[in-house]
């Protein structure tokens, strides 16, 4: 029993370590980040429906529900949009320490939706975030529209994750990320349509390695890993899963200084700045499953 558990935690962070590894990929790929995500989307998509089709999974939804499933499929588009343009105006360690910010903006974005008040140290956790943002910033001004994008990265991904919290509550996961997926290349075929790039034969001509990165992307750290991650909840808490997710960032920049020591050298103030959001963030997972414990204890004893 006890190799079965140490089996589902080495799959956990094997999934976190590819969630890293994301931001390596985007850094090698060598297409805009626009078409990136199109291809990335479009891949996931078609191999999540081979998925489905696989478990003969019953997909049929409500029109109200695709309609709320594709707002979400555009957001997760604009984010990974967001996200891979960060590193390709900045690097990868300037887009992953952003991305961490995630938790400042879930500290209001979550009330909002949930309909409870902002807890106090959820306004200090923010506040040292944004010192973090602040120390990063003041160092890497050169990194300015890299900082900026990745802010943004930060606050469609804590959207796209409330958004679908509610949606997990009434449906299935792998049909939820089905028609976000489809949504979401929708979506940029039409964005595509109407700027100006083209869906021509330059479109579709990539070198021998952007088709290998992006399969490895839209594969492995995509349609596998969103599928694994679901599976691994049924064996780890949901606690447990969502803490280690957020060591992406650590698993992500230390990737970066090993593949690309020349370019993702930053200065001491952007790892102390990166520190404090990374450490925050994980303090407030803790503190939020501390008061969700506390609250089911003392549910039962009354």
């Amino acid at each position: 029993m006890p190799n079965a558990k140490l089996k589902h935690y080495l799959h956990l962070h094997f999934l976190v370590f590819i969630a890293g590894f994301t931001a390596i990929l985007g850094k090698l790929i060598t297409i805009g980040a626009l078409a990136l995500v199109w291809y990335r989307m479009a891949i996931a998509g078609i191999l999540m429906y081979l998925f489905v089709i696989a478990i003969k999974l019953d997909i049929k939804i409500t029109k109200k529900t695709f309609w709320k499933f594709s707002v979400a499929g555009v957001i997760i588009a604009l984010h990974w949009i967001t996200f891979f343009e960060s590193i390709k105006q900045s690097n990868v360690s300037i887009a992953l320490a952003m991305f961490s910010s995630g938790a400042f903006f879930a500290s209001f974005i979550e009330p909002i939706f949930f309909k409870r008040r902002i807890l106090v140290y959820e306004i200090l956790f923010g506040l040292i975030v944004i010192a973090g943002v602040f120390l990063i910033t003041s160092s890497e001004m050169d990194y300015i529209y890299g900082i900026i994008l990745g802010l943004l990265s930060a606050l469609f991904s804590t959207l796209f994750a409330v958004i679908n919290g509610r949606f997990i509550e009434r449906h299935n996961a792998t049909v939820i990320s089905f028609y976000e997926f489809v949504s979401g290349v929708f979506f940029l075929t039409v964005f595509i349509g109407l700027s100006d790039i083209e869906f021509n034969a330059e479109f579709f001509t990539l070198s021998s390695k952007d088709w290998i990165y992006i399969f490895i992307l839209a594969s492995v750290c995509t349609a596998y890993a969103f599928i694994g991650s679901v599976d691994v909840m049924r064996y780890i808490s949901p606690f447990t899963v969502i803490l280690s997710y957020n060591l992406e960032p650590i698993y992500g920049i230390a990737l970066a200084l090993l593949i690309f020591p020349d370019t993702e050298q930053m200065s001491p103030q952007f790892y102390i700045g990166a520190v404090l959001i990374i450490v925050t963030v994980l303090l407030d997972a803790i503190f939020k499953n501390y008061k969700r414990t506390k609250n089911k204890t003392n549910a039962i004893t009354d």
